[in-house]
């Protein structure tokens, strides 16, 4: 479909719908590879947005909060750029009827989260603030006049000209989709994993998709594992969200024994569960006396989790594991969202901006989303279509049997998980490698041969990355793959 003076926004979570939104009125195109609101992890996000409100908080605190957690690899700019322009960003979603808890004096409530030294989160009913963000994005995104809606439709490769800028996206139907300038809103990677609470969908494609057109890749070795996705057996996992932690819940074994500080940072929680887990000695979340009969007012999402596998939290503790949660790395980008490809854009979570570092703070990839998606638009609004050129002929990638995607799952959830080691991941990137030799360069398969390559290649633990082989931290430096660099056969 040609639209050559458009801007064409692959993804329709937060990030993209938000974006769509602040473009007006450039016209846009939003491609949603399900119905809106079905494949997004924005639309499960039960936290909410961190952003400094209170009085007695500011955004150089939560800049400050944001670098700590980030165990050395977060880019001191962009963590003060998201901190400032949070507040305002809250305040376009209440303009757009989001309806964020209120204290008593109608003030907005602020929960307090993991690593933050101040409640600062913002929320809808206790946990379903994604839910209520992405209704309100919804609604306004359809009657928008602007905007154009594509639903069940995956982008699978990216198309380029003659000059080598990127015009758009091929589908895998065969449809092309054709833009002036295209931006990545594609998600995360917690799909390419057996236990996450990620939707399906979500294997890594506007990263792979990126990494096939040569550009650069940041830090995808670094993948948060939340730490208490509850253990009922659902694929994806439920979660139980640090708001409990927040409120007073704690974290115990089968014993009923604390083990760790349950506001620490999530790499640190979500290793020690691991390792609770791996001893045969449980984890639970225990929240009978901070939250007890509150608990289907307070946190219903949690509430009805629990109950329809026959658990119930006001009287007995949540079983919880790790789950793959959110990706740190992506696709690289500077301070407008703009990537290493002319033509090419990103935002959310398939982005690589620099504002988590080896470990993102609670709540703030909200706030990330929001902030780029504001200033991608703030630049492409009055941009001019660039003269047409010719777009070259792609042919689409293969796509993955359901039985690979299996083992795929499998094999980046024992070898790329919470703890790695050299033997792991080497053992991991051969399979994988025997796949794509299989199956060809499916998407989710590029995707996980760059989180294994590079978490090979990071011999150090940090953050969300850790290394059984090299527990110890070193000197920090974030990892940048390209087609053309030592890991090139991670994106080949």
């Amino acid at each position: 479909m040609s639209a050559r003076d458009s801007i064409l926004i692959v993804g329709a979570g937060l990030a993209g719908l938000f974006l769509a939104l602040k473009l007006a009125p450039r016209r846009c195109v939003v491609l949603s590879q399900a119905p809106l609101g079905r494949a997004s992890a924005s639309a499960w996000a039960q936290g909410g947005l961190a952003a400094a409100l209170a009085p007695g908080d500011n955004p150089s605190l939560h800049a400050e909060d944001t670098i700590k957690a980030g165990a050395g690899l977060v880019d001191p700019v962009i963590a003060a750029l998201i901190a400032r322009d949070g507040p305002a960003r809250v305040r376009d979603l209440i303009a757009l009827g989001v309806p964020f808890d209120r204290t008593p004096d109608g003030q907005l409530a602020q929960s307090l989260e993991a690593a933050h030294s101040r409640p600062r989160v913002v929320r809808v009913s206790g946990d379903l603030a994604g839910k209520a963000i992405m209704d309100a994005l919804i609604a306004a995104a359809r009657a928008a006049a602007h905007i154009e809606i594509f639903e069940n439709s995956r982008a699978v490769a990216l198309l380029r000209d003659a000059n080598g800028r990127v015009r758009g996206v091929l589908c895998d139907d065969s449809t092309r989709f054709e833009a002036a300038e295209t931006v990545l809103a594609t998600g995360g990677v917690g799909g390419l994993y057996a236990i996450t609470t990620n939707p399906a969908e979500a294997l890594g494609q506007g990263l792979a998709m990126a990494a096939h057109a040569a550009a650069l890749i940041g830090d995808p070795e670094f993948v948060q594992f939340h730490p208490t996705a509850i253990d009922i057996g659902r694929d994806p996992a439920p979660l139980a969200t640090e708001a409990l932690r927040g409120e007073g819940a704690h974290l115990v074994n089968t014993k009923g024994e604390a083990f760790v500080s349950d506001l620490a940072a999530r790499d640190v929680v979500a290793r020690a569960i691991h390792i609770e887990r791996e001893a045969g000695r449980g984890a639970f979340l225990d929240a009978r006396d901070a939250i007890g009969a509150r608990f289907p007012e307070h946190f219903p999402t949690v509430f009805a989790a629990c109950m329809s596998a026959g658990l119930d939290p006001r009287t007995t503790p949540i079983p919880v594991a790790p789950a793959a949660h959110y990706h740190m790395g992506g696709v690289v980008t500077d301070v407008w969202g703009r990537t290493t490809l002319d033509g090419l854009w990103a935002v959310g979570e398939c982005a690589s901006t620099g504002a988590h570092g080896a470990n993102r703070l609670a709540s703030n990839s909200l706030l990330e989303a929001v902030v780029f998606a504001e200033r991608i638009a703030c630049r492409l609004r009055e941009t001019e279509a660039p003269p047409f050129v010719s777009i070259e002929p792609i042919s689409p990638p293969p796509a993955l049997p359901e039985t690979a995607r299996t083992e795929l799952r499998a094999l980046m959830q024992a070898h790329a998980g919470v703890v790695r080691n050299a033997a792991g991941l080497a053992t991991a990137l051969d399979r994988v490698a025997a796949l794509c030799d299989a199956h060809g360069q499916a998407l989710a398969l590029t995707a996980a041969r760059l989180i294994l390559a590079a978490a090979l290649a990071r011999k150090e633990s940090r953050g969300a990355h850790f290394r059984s082989d090299y527990p110890d931290g070193a000197t920090p430096s974030r990892s940048f793959l390209t087609q053309h660099g030592p890991l090139a056969a991670a994106a080949a």
